[in-house]
């Protein structure tokens, strides 16, 4: 328990540690004294956040499995900085010149500025990255568990549990402390980059510290290591084209897509000349973190148990051997990997949730739009705090659901498939003009269905999401769907498949709907932007405003960037205008400047919407289309505006005809309900008039007859008072001067009321009630006269339209969203669609022929829920009338 303890005080010293670090680089920066802040130095060594705790640990485990491949992990990222440093370059440069604050950012600026697209990204991140993150936290806790069981202290699941909550609780506070200290992500987060810098130092020495050990320590020199080597399985294995060829351009795409990789290479980007020292710095990084993986590998083999965890020889054979300061080492070295992983890319993935989601979604519930009072910059910094915790939460959440176990393990290399779907969009964005919105929507779309469905869903294992027949035969029988075989082609690995067809469809799919569609003039602009990024300078939108608009443009300039940041930089510009004062002129170039400063804090595609909406909206000149598209591409532009317009007529004529068609029904049935009404009222008005004349001028009738007259006279009455109470009720509800009698009662009660009341007269007896009393041990707090009035209504139009020789009705209670629903279902024939449409109208009456009446009961039903605030409705395709009353979810109690 000793070692334990120790073990435990050099991890509080070293995040102690770390955090020194992180308040001494951000109090430099603040003074002007970090210019050793941004060396190229610093900038390669955060590259290092690719090599978390999946590198550190797994790449033992990885070369004790299969050998060499897990050079491919190294190999895919030197390639892309040697080879492709034209390619990084272009994304610096861009980042800078736009304010890009994301990849999801980038994206979305790129094709015209599309938040949808951007929240699509940022989603697609979360679920690729979130599993990963459980990956660092479960690192962190198998390797304490290790150390515990070297001494006898074996751990329990909640205690497990307990580390690793801890470890998100502190990491989630880490970052939010030094990540959101500065709303503007392009001013750099000097004490995140300066610790993650330090911790790459940490696990490089960690990780080189053991593999001497075991290289002269234990294997006796290099000699005798490489004879080891070649003694064991791993010196026989042999390489496969396929699966390396894979690996490598999986790892080379998640290296430039993954979230975090974005955050250092071009958001914390200070010189793009830093490129050069990393592009041959970081390479020889990785060389030697990848140096003495298989010498600990074969060592560990032949020195410990056989059954022995792979993935941890970096720190159980130092254990093993009794030297527990290098063991402490490599624990230092494997946390840090887990930890500027999780901080990195806690911090990215805030800034996309922040900027691409919660900010629009505040933006829209705000009457005032963008110069809305109230403190702005708060919000998008309090966003960013909710996000880090959540996103870690996240982790954690999945690393206690997931359990852990080899479903972790290889989860690296299925998140980096996902992510790597991001590259056809990302790159064909800065080198095609011609790539469009629809196309990256399209590309995204196939490709995220395409990875999901061929290798997130299997990696869970047959029989969990999805089933060993499907796997074995696709789904419906559809052979040439397997998962992992389509097209018929089998025999692939199952990664190097899901690869093959995710990215081909994703970049065919892009490239063919890019074609086929046609881009904005925003999109143009901004491809122009984005492909010569080199030969522009500004930002492509041309904006117009009023003065009048430029002191609200400062007041949300002051709430995003800071009153003193928003005054100073509107002073600068009214001096460049030759203005005195502190408002300039919301010239089209000012408002660009603008627009790329609010980039800076809340994205590209919030900020371009925050001025439109001041402004009034974007103006695209002349010039600037001439810039980017020559006359027939305008002529092909406003000829499909041309159609665009043509269709919404079309369309709006349709819905003119439809509402025309409409109008011209319920104007038919008014008529024919005026003709009825009329009817109605004569005809016992006259019996009425007829038999009173009778019984006031007969002097010679009998009891009998008077009495059969009088009986007449009365029933006639009474069909009258009930047509003259419909039209008043519907009146009364209609004016809303009801009052509702809310008392409480059971629903069953209330059912058995509406069926013994409607089902009275000739042939009630024929109607067969089907009800599930279980279904109705409910207790109701409505107006229950006003809601049996609506059952009794439904129970006796079922009795007298149910035009089947069995009539039966089903009365059925349930949930559904959220709400009391109550269906009444017959067997007849139902009402023709031409119907269905205006049935609840006050003039409407189905069946005129067949049965008498006003046709006012639905129009009440309808009425009465409305009052109270539920809902009547026709459900067709029932086979026959079928209608759901929907009662508020408060409404319904527990049977008591």
């Amino acid at each position: 328990m000793g070692t334990l303890n120790i073990l435990v005080g050099v991890c509080l010293i070293y995040v102690a540690f770390l955090f020194l670090v992180a308040f001494a680089a951000e109090r430099a920066a603040l003074e002007g004294k970090g210019a050793w802040l941004r060396s190229p130095i610093i900038y390669t060594l955060s590259l290092s956040i690719y090599c978390t705790a999946w590198t550190f640990y797994g790449a033992v485990g990885y070369a004790a499995r299969s050998g060499l491949e897990y050079l491919t992990i190294y190999i895919g990222p030197s390639l892309v900085m040697i080879g492709w440093w034209w390619l990084l370059r272009k994304l610096v440069r861009i980042g800078r010149s736009q304010r890009i604050t994301s990849i999801a950012d980038l994206i979305s600026s790129r094709y015209g500025k599309s938040n949808l697209l951007a929240v699509g990204v940022t989603v697609l991140a979360v679920i690729g990255t979130t599993p990963y993150i459980a990956l660092q936290l479960q690192s962190v806790t198998v390797s304490f568990d290790v150390f515990s069981s070297a001494y006898g202290a074996e751990l329990t699941d909640s205690a497990q549990g307990s580390n690793a909550l801890l470890v998100a609780a502190g990491l989630a506070l880490f970052t939010i402390i030094f990540g959101t200290r500065n709303l503007d992500v392009n001013e750099r987060h000097h004490g995140v980059v300066m610790a993650v810098a330090v911790e790459a130092i940490v696990k490089l020495l960690a990780l080189t510290a053991v593999g001497i050990f075991v290289v002269w320590g234990l294997a006796g020199g290099v000699g005798d290591t490489l004879a080891r080597i070649d003694a064991s399985e791993i010196g026989q294995w042999q390489m496969r084209g396929d699966r390396w060829g894979t690996l490598i351009f999986l790892s080379g795409a998640a290296f430039l897509c993954l979230p975090r990789m974005f955050q250092v290479m071009v958001v914390e980007n200070e010189d793009e000349d830093h490129l050069r020292t990393a592009s041959w710095a970081f390479p020889a990084y990785l060389m030697v973190m990848s140096l003495f993986v298989v010498p600990i590998a074969v060592v560990g083999l032949d020195l410990l148990p056989a059954g022995s965890n792979p993935d941890f020889f970096v720190l159980t054979v130092p254990l093993a051997t009794g030297n527990d300061a290098l063991a402490m080492l490599s624990f230092l070295g494997g946390f840090s990997s887990a930890t500027s992983m999780v901080i990195v890319a806690a911090l990215a993935l805030s800034t996309m949730v922040s900027n691409h989601i919660v900010m629009p979604i505040w933006l829209s519930t705000q009457s005032g739009g963008a110069s809305v009072s109230g403190d702005v910059r708060h919000v998008v910094l309090l966003s960013r705090r909710i996000s880090i915790a959540a996103v870690v939460f996240l982790g954690y959440l999945y690393f206690r659901l997931s359990g852990g176990g080899t479903a972790l393990a290889s989860i690296g290399l299925v998140s980096f498939a996902g992510v790597a779907q991001f590259l056809p969009v990302l790159v064909g964005g800065i080198f095609w003009r011609g790539a469009t919105r629809t196309g990256a929507f399209v590309g995204l779309s196939v490709g995220f269905v395409i990875w999901a469905y061929t290798l997130l869903l299997p990696s869970f294992g047959a029989g969990s999401l999805v089933s060993q027949t499907m796997l074995e035969n696709g789904p419906l029988g559809l052979g040439w769907l397997r998962p992992q075989a389509f097209f018929g082609i089998s025999g692939m690995d199952p990664l190097v498949h899901a690869i093959f067809w995710s990215i081909l469809l994703n970049t065919m799919s892009f490239f063919i709907a890019s074609l086929v569609g046609f881009p904005s003039p925003l999109e143009r602009l901004q491809g122009a932007q984005f492909v010569n990024v080199f030969e522009h300078s500004s930002t492509p939108q041309s904006w117009g405003g009023s003065l009048a608009q430029t002191e609200d443009l400062m007041v949300m300039a002051q709430r995003i960037i800071g009153a003193r940041e928003a005054q100073n930089l509107f002073e600068r510009e009214a001096k460049r205008q030759g203005m005195s004062g502190l408002l300039p002129e919301p010239s089209p170039d000012f408002l660009q400047r603008l627009e790329r400063e609010l980039a800076g804090s809340v994205g590209a595609a919030t900020a371009h919407a925050m001025i439109g909406q001041i402004v009034g909206g974007a103006s695209v000149s002349v010039e600037d289309l001439m810039a980017v598209a020559d006359e027939t591409a305008q002529m092909m532009e406003y000829s499909s505006k041309l159609e665009a317009k043509s269709e919404e007529q079309a369309r709006t004529a349709r819905q003119l005809r439809q509402a025309n068609e409409k109008l011209t029904l319920i104007s038919e049935q008014k008529d024919s309900f005026l003709s009825q009404v009329s009817h109605e009222l004569r005809t016992p008005m006259t019996s009425i008039r007829a038999f009173s004349e009778i019984l006031r001028d007969s002097d010679r009738l009998t009891e009998t007859e008077k009495t059969k007259y009088s009986s007449i006279i009365h029933d006639e009455a009474l069909r009258l008072t009930r047509l003259l109470d419909d039209l008043l009720d519907l009146s009364v509800l209609e004016s809303g001067r009801v009052n509702l009698n809310m008392q409480s009662g059971s629903l069953k009660g209330i059912l058995d009321h509406a069926v013994a009341s409607a089902l009275t007269g000739a042939g009630a007896d024929k109607m067969q009630v089907v009800r599930d009393n279980q279904q109705e041990d409910l207790m109701l707090n409505t107006d229950l006269d006003r809601l049996s009035q609506v059952f009794i209504n439904l129970i006796g139009n079922a009795q007298k339209y149910c035009d089947s020789t069995t009539p039966k009705l089903r009365i059925d209670v349930g949930r559904a969203n959220a709400a009391l629903v109550v269906d009444f279902i017959d067997n007849g024939s139902g009402i023709p669609k031409t119907e269905q449409a205006v049935i609840f109208e006050k003039f409407s009456r189905t069946g005129v022929q067949k049965v008498k009446g006003a046709g006012l009961g639905l129009a009440i039903c309808r009425e009465i829920m409305t009052r109270l605030e539920g809902s009547v409705e026709y459900l067709p395709g029932q086979g026959g009338a079928a209608f759901r009353v929907t009662l508020p979810e408060q409404v319904a109690m527990a049977a008591q």
